[in-house]
């Protein structure tokens, strides 16, 4: 009989350990959880962040190609391009 509470009270104290564990665990799941949420959001913001200076490089180049005097055929077709590029957002946009 005493050989069956031993190995009761050993199972008791496993299943506690385990119960402990498993908090534990989902603590740390939480914790985890919330840091992705926060690192979406930082690379989200990042993701702005580049869109917006990509954007401000092309108007740099263009402005620097509008400037230089042998680039006018080079301007041309940048601003060719742009309103293409325009003409399929309209075009999106009516659709």
């Amino acid at each position: 009989m005493s050989n069956v509470a031993s190995l009761l009270s050993g199972i008791e104290d496993k299943s506690k350990k385990m119960m402990v564990r498993c908090l534990e665990l989902q603590e740390s799941l939480k914790l985890s959880k919330s840091e992705v949420i926060e690192l979406i959001q930082i690379n989200e913001e990042n993701k702005k962040t580049i869109k917006h200076l990509e954007e401000k490089i092309r108007s740099l180049i263009i402005a620097k190609t509008i400037e230089n005097k042998e680039g006018t055929i080079a301007a041309k077709s940048k601003i060719t391009e742009l309103v293409r590029e325009i003409d399929k957002c309209m075009g999106l946009l009516n659709t």
